[in-house]
């Protein structure tokens, strides 16, 4: 019957045995190859305790096993364990599997084995690469030693290479890949790659989302989810999802269930909401420096429309509009202003700055007023004040809208009086057949061109020909290309008088307003231009659109129409 392993746990000193072992066991994912069932836990186990067996003059102090961590480092939890009870002398002995155990970093390694180990008179023991520091000191300062680390090293950097090419094939072709899915979505089980909405959620982000629209601002957002109890991202995780993740503060419940403005930025910003994998936003520095450092935006990988968008595009767009602006955004009571976003300098196209209006004789004024960024918080030599007060900007605009509302209006009733639509929808088939006619004689002459460089060199043609020839095709391509994009040109023409346009319609729908919003600001305008003295410029959305419609009309029935600035 074998014996089994000796267990002992007081001081050196008090032991029989002169060498006290201490076990170190480790297993991370870069072992998992053809090996990984010798390189199990339990296997390294049974062979060191096997090993111990055979040795009588060893005594087991105790087992240090990091499992799920890489070699790359020495930063593992019992590895850190085991060093600290070596300097307290509480072993003699170190015995592990093989070196690789130890570590996979060719200087670390090294270093433990031939400085660190022997300064503590250690003895250290690597079953499988038979060395032994105690019984074999020219086992350790073999050549082989370091070169069995070395490629112990360039396995670790080979499996690593490996394993990012082909998480970057992956990213490229959308599959996510992260450990945590965003707040809002989960795995899908039947692909893990694929995200799948979490309704519970969903629901949320899209009253975060919802809100901004009305004009909340972030912090009262938190407020809001904090005051019902809702669980953040975090919370969600522990609580719902069962990740396990530890809280900032975990004997406190009540932190599962805050919301800060940070966490309600993040979920604004995250394009991922809109049907968007995004990954690649940050990397470790090496595969032997676990440090994550973050990436340029330009390396980020996006593929769009992969999963089912939680947030349209068009709202999605409204938000990060009012995200964009950190001037003129918040409102004493913690609202978003009906101007984030859109409101600029018109010298130097910075946003302009919400100011409360100073004292005056005595009383506070009781108006806000907007002022150039760049004048306010750079310099007074770079641009000028720009001063508009809030009063007077808002009953500009409000007018400007109501005036541009009614020329739309305007438009849209002459051109359904002046135009046929069963003549429009006519003439819309006719330019369609025509493009198709004019593309196909367009590759015919490609192909004409390109068999013509091919019987020259078959010499089939002399180069004469061949010159003449292929400028001939050259020039009917040329024609063709003019025509087609002119057809084209007239087929978008027809397409944007149809009556129910979508910029039509979105004028149309605030016909009888009598006051601004924030809504009506996202829909109708690009941007609000601030000028010296009180003016502004308004550029509204959908000009191309509008240019287009005025020239019909102009063109049709000789109607002056400009539109607002």
């Amino acid at each position: 019957m074998p014996r089994k392993a000796r267990q002992y746990s007081g001081t050196i000193e008090e032991c029989n045995n002169k060498w006290i072992v201490a076990l170190y066991i480790r297993l991370s994912v870069e072992d998992g190859d053809d090996k990984v069932e010798s390189n199990s836990v339990s296997n390294q186990r049974q062979l060191l305790e096997d090993f111990i067996k055979e040795n009588t003059e060893l005594s087991i102090y105790d087992y240090y096993i990091d499992d799920g961590y890489s070699g790359t480092s020495s930063d593992r939890p019992d590895f850190q364990r085991l060093l600290n009870d070596m300097k307290l002398k509480k072993f003699n002995t170190i015995i592990v599997k093989d070196l690789s155990r130890l570590g996979r970093n060719y200087i670390e390694v090294g270093n433990y084995i031939e400085q660190i180990f022997p300064l503590f008179n250690m003895r250290f023991i690597a079953v499988n690469d038979s060395i032994d520091s105690y019984k074999d000191p020219k086992s350790v300062n073999n050549v082989i030693v370091p070169f069995k680390n070395l490629m112990n090293d360039e396995y670790c950097r080979d499996i690593s290479n490996k394993i990012r090419a082909i998480l970057n094939v992956k990213k490229r072709n959308g599959e996510y890949v992260g450990a945590l899915t965003p707040y809002g979505y989960v795995k899908d089980p039947d692909d893990v790659h694929h995200l799948i909405i979490d309704e519970e959620p969903a629901q949320v982000v899209r009253e975060i989302f919802d809100l901004v629209i009305k004009g909340y601002g972030r912090t009262k957002i938190a407020k809001e989810l904090n005051a019902r109890g809702i669980l953040n991202p975090m919370g969600y995780r522990n609580k719902v999802l069962n990740q396990n993740f530890k809280l900032k503060r975990p004997n406190d419940e009540k932190f599962a269930y805050l919301w800060d403005p940070a966490t309600i930025l993040s979920i604004l910003k995250s394009q991922v909401y809109c049907g968007d994998v995004i990954q690649s936003k940050g990397k470790l520095i090496s595969y032997k420096v676990h440090k994550h450092i973050k990436n340029p935006k330009e390396e980020w990988v996006i593929v769009k429309n992969m999963h089912e968008p939680i947030i349209d595009r068009e709202t999605f767009e409204k938000v990060q509009k009012a995200l964009l602006d950190r001037d003129v955004k918040a409102n004493q009571d913690g609202t978003l202003s009906i101007y984030a976003g859109h409101l600029k300098c018109a010298d130097c196209k910075m946003s302009m700055t919400k100011r409360v209006g100073s004292k005056y004789k005595g009383k506070p004024r009781p108006h806000y007023h907007y002022a150039c960024s760049t004048y306010c918080r750079k310099s007074k030599d770079l641009c000028t004040k720009h001063l508009i007060r809030d009063d007077i900007l808002y009953e500009a605009i409000l007018k400007a809208v109501k005036l541009q509302i009614s020329l739309v209006i305007d438009i849209d009733t002459i051109i359904k009086e002046t135009t046929n639509t069963k003549q429009v929808d006519f003439r819309k088939e006719s330019l369609k057949n025509s493009i198709k006619k004019q593309e196909i004689e367009y590759e015919k002459q490609r192909k004409l061109k390109k068999s013509c460089y091919e019987d020259w060199k078959l010499g089939v043609i002399d180069e004469t020909d061949y010159y003449e020839y292929n400028q001939s095709y050259v020039n009917k391509m040329k024609k063709l290309e003019e025509q087609i994009l002119y057809l084209k040109e007239e087929l978008m023409e027809c397409e944007s008088l149809k009556s129910n346009n979508e910029w039509i319609e979105k004028f149309k729908k605030y016909e009888n307003i009598t006051e601004l919003s924030r809504n009506i600001i996202d829909d109708l305008i690009d941007n609000i231009y601030v000028h010296e003295d009180n003016k502004i410029t308004i550029k509204f959305n959908y000009e191309d659109e509008y240019k287009t419609a005025i020239e019909y009309v102009k063109a049709n029935n000789g109607i002056e129409i400009s539109s607002v600035g």
